[in-house]
């Protein structure tokens, strides 16, 4: 299996280099998009706008593995752009402040992508992709649940869905997490993730660890807590470029930064949503979303 993986990641970086000096050779920028469906709208976003506002054309390279393959295609020039989150900083690529605050996460972000890659980080585009506890819209109404706090004095009753890497991680994980709200939940049922949301909404669990920006949350109608204590680091989304693509084309970082700002999680999922659940392309999406807020014609 991880020979397989190996020989897959190889091709896909071939190929990408292929693609991307033909992209480059033809005054082109290369947009990197990870495998799940917000990376890929917001690529499509950056293209038309980049093709719109701007002399350059532009190309995506969509379905890449993980942030790790996007960030060495960076490094090596075989993109110029792509989609990133702030929590990015916890996975090692640099020395770091441990911290959840969510304005200095940004700046070392901003910092040490510049400082160790020659990235331009740009400020956030308005939400961010963290795990989320979430109930029934059903059951948060009974209950008056808003935040995961008020959930404590019933937690001892409260059957939880989640993945089994979480329950398993100690210093981010099920452990740390009791630790820091001061209750557990009655019992817990290990589960693959994209079962998590099903599971909530068919009463088989009462709580599950979510992703906020699935847009499983609207198609069962259910309700995410917020994260009072933020024991979840911040994953604020935000776009990245080479550098000198920012040096050299300011008038791309221009065009693109019109998104900075106006995304918010529910729009994030409306969006996801009519790409996974009514099965519209990700450039159908999101040039009906720049039309629609008046940043394209």
């Amino acid at each position: 299996m991880r020979i397989a993986r190996a020989s897959a990641a190889l091709a896909c970086l071939l190929l990408l280099g292929t693609l991307a000096s033909a992209c480059t050779s033809r005054n082109t920028v290369v947009i990197g998009a990870q495998t799940y469906s917000e990376a890929k709208i917001l690529a499509e976003m950056y293209k038309a706008l980049i093709e719109d506002r701007t002399d350059l054309s532009a190309e995506v390279i969509p379905d890449l593995a993980a942030s790790p393959v996007v960030i060495q295609a960076m490094k090596r020039n075989e993109l110029q752009m792509a989609t990133l989150y702030t929590g990015e900083i916890f996975n090692n690529h640099f020395p770091i402040e441990q911290t959840k605050d969510r304005a200095k996460v940004l700046e070392q972000a901003k910092q040490g992508f510049d400082k160790y890659f020659h990235f331009k980080w740009l400020d956030p585009l308005g939400f961010e992709n963290t795990y989320a506890f979430t109930v029934s819209k059903k059951l948060a109404d009974e209950k008056g649940y808003e935040k995961i706090s008020d959930v404590g004095p019933d937690a001892s009753k409260l059957r939880l869905g989640v993945d089994t890497t979480w329950l398993e991680r100690d210093e981010d994980g099920y452990g740390s997490f009791t630790r820091t709200y001061g209750f557990k939940f009655g019992s817990t049922f290990p589960m693959e993730q994209s079962l998590v949301y099903q599971a909530a909404a068919n009463n088989q669990v009462d709580i599950v660890l979510a992703y906020s920006t699935d847009p499983h949350l609207k198609y069962y109608n259910l309700q995410t807590l917020a994260d009072d204590k933020q024991f979840f680091p911040p994953y604020d989304a935000s776009t990245i470029m080479r550098n000198d693509l920012a040096e050299k084309h300011p008038d791309v970082v221009e065009a693109v930064s019109v998104l900075i700002g106006t995304l918010s999680v529910q729009k994030m999922i409306d969006l996801n949503y009519q790409m996974d659940i009514e099965k519209k392309s990700e450039r159908e999406v999101a040039l009906a979303y720049l039309k629609q807020t008046g940043l394209l014609k």
